[in-house]
């Protein structure tokens, strides 16, 4: 039996991300891949080598139990987005404690909340914590729990990062179904702040092959990566990319602060993006330098990526994608 088939890897959550990270183990030939989530359910077909099980990633027990075996454990489980401060940690925690009581490495794919407004300067992984609000100091927290546990020797961990991400099965993003669902219903599509200004989009199969990257490449472990993304485009310019992809133009409507103010009154994940609106109201341009210096630069033209994206939306069944016509 080779290496590879005796190797366990544990992916927490099943959402576009951790099945991204599957699909790009599995294209790298790798097998005995168990994702976890709560139900122990997935609404797709899994590769030979892939199974799902329940677990509860909050119990350290629980996640011992199912990271025994394993080298690698991906963390790219998350709860409800306006349950971040509340729900998040406990699960971070868990997860951590759970894999330290086994001699697997832990590979945590991260977002750039924790960052905070730089102005409109470069974000690299220099920069401090300096964000304010909840979602992003609970990012910061969660960041220096795990870079801590690896410099006391309990768990190697890697912390992959990217920006706002698009793909397949990619429902709740910025990029995600509320932009190409009405882009594909002929209908305008809502976008934050101000659509010319410069602002780094990152293809979910990228961040995917990146944090793999970093499973298999011990200097990677003890700090966070940038994980590389297209080169930075604005959202119009991302919409003009769109168009061309299905052939006709998309109409965007800009939401500024007061305008999500007003209408966060009466809708909860308007109201919740209120504290991350500063990227689209100055350049947020992402430096993945680092990364591709260490380990090469896997990033998939917006195009190619935006052709894949378009072409999974028109397939997808997702009661909340609304139809092409």
């Amino acid at each position: 039996m080779s290496v590879d088939e005796q190797t366990r890897t544990v992916i927490f959550g099943s959402g576009p991300l951790g099945l991204s990270v599957m699909e790009a183990l599995v294209a790298r030939g790798r097998q005995a891949i168990c994702l976890v989530n709560r139900t122990g359910r997935l609404g797709e077909a899994l590769p030979a080598g892939v199974t799902v099980t329940q677990g509860d990633a909050t119990n350290p027990d629980d996640v011992a139990r199912l990271c025994g075996e394993a080298e690698v454990v991906f963390h790219c489980a998350q709860p409800a987005y306006h349950e971040w401060p509340e729900k998040f940690p406990p699960l971070t925690n868990g997860i951590l404690e759970g894999v330290a009581r086994s001699q697997a490495r832990l590979v945590f794919g991260d977002n750039l909340y924790m960052v905070g407004p730089t102005g409109g300067r470069p974000i690299h992984e220099d920069l401090p914590y300096a964000a304010t609000g909840p979602k992003g100091r609970t990012r910061a927290a969660m960041d220096r729990s795990l870079l801590e546990a690896h410099q006391t020797g309990r768990v190697r961990v890697a912390i992959g990062r990217a920006s706002d991400f698009y793909g397949p099965r990619v429902l709740g993003s910025a990029v995600g179904e509320m932009f190409f669902g009405p882009a594909l219903a002929r209908k305008p599509v809502n976008v934050l702040g101000n659509p010319d200004l410069p602002h780094t989009y990152t293809y979910v199969r990228d961040f995917a092959q990146g944090l793999v990257t970093l499973s298999e490449r011990e200097e990677a472990f003890g700090r966070a990566w940038h994980i590389p993304s297209a080169p930075t485009i604005s959202t119009r310019q991302f919409a003009d990319l769109v168009a061309a992809e299905i052939g006709r133009p998309v109409r965007l409507r800009p939401a500024g602060r007061w305008l999500v103010a007003a209408v966060g009154l009466f809708n909860r994940e308007l109201r919740e993006l209120k504290e991350i609106l500063y990227q689209w109201e100055e350049p947020f341009i992402v430096d993945h330098s680092r990364f591709a210096q260490a380990f090469g630069n896997e990033a998939t033209p917006h195009d190619v990526a935006i052709r894949e994206t378009v072409a999974w939306f028109r397939l997808s069944t997702h009661p909340r994608s609304p139809g092409e016509r």
